[in-house]
């Protein structure tokens, strides 16, 4: 091991401990958004403001705006709101541009979440709209050391369900080793006193688990071969698996080995709403229930000298909306298909912003196999294959049925999946998950799957910005294009998450009354 100094050595341990922060957090891109009432000033009585899109940042921005006295129009092509808060149950239904309509044919009770399932604890604005909108929350169990890790190839433990807090604990264990003989052979430059030695060599051998002669061996944290129990049962402790096995293996190839909790979005504690993310996306369409057109697809978008005319079809036929100002969620990849007179700054920056392919599927099983097989009550199982990962839900523990999601994939993995039809899809989830779970076979009733990228009037599951279209594209949907303003989790730094929605709908809202109002009202910077 190459000498290091003391910044050389923090460097390298917060990327051994996997924590580094994203680089937004780096860049001061995450800063403290007020999660509390948005209290403005002034009124915008006698204005009215098309909103098109019925998601959560076209929702929000339509209850924000209706307490300041707007008068708000949504135009939502669905018959339903919430866009990607979308929660699978029975009787749901979804549209994809090459399939028929799919309806959703599970037990009462039941449901999956097909887009957001997850509150981060640091999107204050998240959780302060489910506690201003009254929709409880419970903890989402994002971390389990007792799921698996999965993965198909030749390797000693390829094709074998290993368990998570195994592979997490025999790493640990083989790096710090190595790093702690390094410390100790002397290896290190004059930066390091004799005393800062020890004091790193006592931490390492806590964090890997090392014995007094700094070697790592197998201990009760990566599990039990046999429980403790009463009487002459004192458990024991299975050997570790080989660094060369898990190598070899594939279990730490950098895009398959995962820690989530030390993502900085996926940090415990999270949370969910409770019974199901879309308990949100209701809540809000109850706060502004008359303004919303359900079934009403925007066909042309227009700016005329005094306001916008947006033109729409619905099943009586095509009708046009007049307004003064009009705020735009629609996700782009649609967006780029509706008739405008944008300017060629920003249609090019519709054109040009792309989103990514991702796709989710829920299995219903007559028995919580996993909880009662294998004690597994929440959390991720990873694989390398084309399931991506299986997710076991975080609500009804000892419940008689469950939904678990049996893939959750994204770009090739996703698009491959979702060229397939929904039976097609269902085989695949089936014979790859039983691989993990044999209890499948038996215990599997039915299944419902979404590919967001195919899904009519979302082409797309969220932004994905690319340096240049961060630094070029993105800055100009920033800004109004003359009376159309443009929002959405696409327009901040928190895409995929539902903040990005309510960001976004403030910092739009807050843009559109200064400018009616002629207050100097700009939204804090994005979280």
């Amino acid at each position: 091991m190459k000498t290091i100094t003391r910044r050389d050595f923090l460097s390298k341990g917060a990327m051994l401990a996997g924590g580094a922060y994203p680089a937004m957090l780096a860049l001061g891109l995450l800063k403290p958004s007020p999660a509390h009432a948005f209290n403005l000033e002034g009124s915008g009585k006698g204005k009215h403001i098309v909103i098109l899109g019925g998601g959560l940042a076209g929702m929000t921005c339509a209850y924000e705006l209706d307490k300041l006295g707007y008068q708000c129009t949504i135009l939502e092509a669905r018959q339903r709101t919430g866009g990607r808060c979308f929660s699978i149950r029975n009787g749901s239904t979804n549209t994809e541009i090459d399939k028929p309509a799919a309806t959703a044919r599970f037990d009462a009770g039941q449901y999956f979440n097909a887009g957001p399932s997850r509150i981060p604890h640091n999107h204050e604005l998240t959780l302060h709209y489910c506690k201003e909108l009254g929709v409880p929350i419970q903890v989402y169990n994002n971390v389990n050391e007792g799921a698996y890790y999965f993965a198909e190839g030749k390797g000693p433990l390829s094709n074998k369900k290993i368990k998570v807090r195994e592979v997490h604990n025999d790493i640990r264990g083989y790096m710090t080793e190595m790093l702690a003989k390094s410390i100790d052979h002397g290896s290190l430059d004059s930066n390091f006193t004799k005393e800062d030695g020890e004091k790193i060599i006592e931490y390492l051998q806590a964090e890997g688990g090392l014995d007094i002669d700094k070697l790592y061996k197998a201990s009760a944290r990566r599990g039990y071969a046999e429980t403790p129990g009463a009487g002459d049962k004192p458990g024991k402790v299975a050997d570790p698996h080989k660094l060369p096995d898990l190598l070899h293996s594939g279990l730490m190839d950098p895009d398959f080995y995962n820690v989530a909790e030390y993502t900085y979005e996926l940090q415990m504690t999270m949370f969910q709403a409770v019974g199901g993310m879309d308990q949100i996306a209701k809540a809000l369409e109850k706060k502004v229930a008359p303004s919303i057109k359900t079934g009403a697809e925007v066909t042309a978008i227009n700016n005329v000298p005094d306001g916008v005319k947006i033109t729409y079809k619905d099943a009586t036929g095509e009708h046009t909306l007049n307004g003064d100002l009009c705020i735009c969620t629609i996700p782009l990849p649609v967006l780029s298909n509706i008739s405008n007179n944008f300017s060629g700054d920003v249609s090019r920056a519709i054109d040009y912003i792309s989103y990514n392919q991702t796709g989710k599927i829920g299995l219903q099983f007559k028995r919580r196999f996993w909880e009662e097989d294998e004690h597994i009550y929440g959390g991720i199982t990873h694989t390398n294959n084309d399931l991506t990962q299986i997710f076991y839900p975080s609500y009804d523990y000892l419940g008689k049925r469950g939904i678990l999601i049996g893939y959750y994939n994204f770009n090739e993995k996703a698009q491959k999946i979702g060229a397939l039809g929904y039976a097609e899809r269902e085989k695949f989830a089936l014979e790859k998950g039983r691989l993990i779970h044999p209890q499948y076979d038996k215990e599997f009733e039915s299944s419902f799957s979404v590919s967001w990228h195919k899904t009519k009037y979302n082409l797309g599951g969220w932004a994905v910005y690319t340096t240049e279209t961060r630094k070029t594209q993105y800055p100009v949907l920033l800004k109004p294009d003359k009376q159309v303003y443009f929002a959405g989790e696409h327009l901040t730094y928190l895409n995929a998450w539902m903040a990005g929605a309510f960001e976004s709908a403030r910092s739009t809202v807050a843009a559109v009354h200064a400018r009616v109002t002629g207050q100097r009202t700009q939204y804090p910077a994005q979280k």
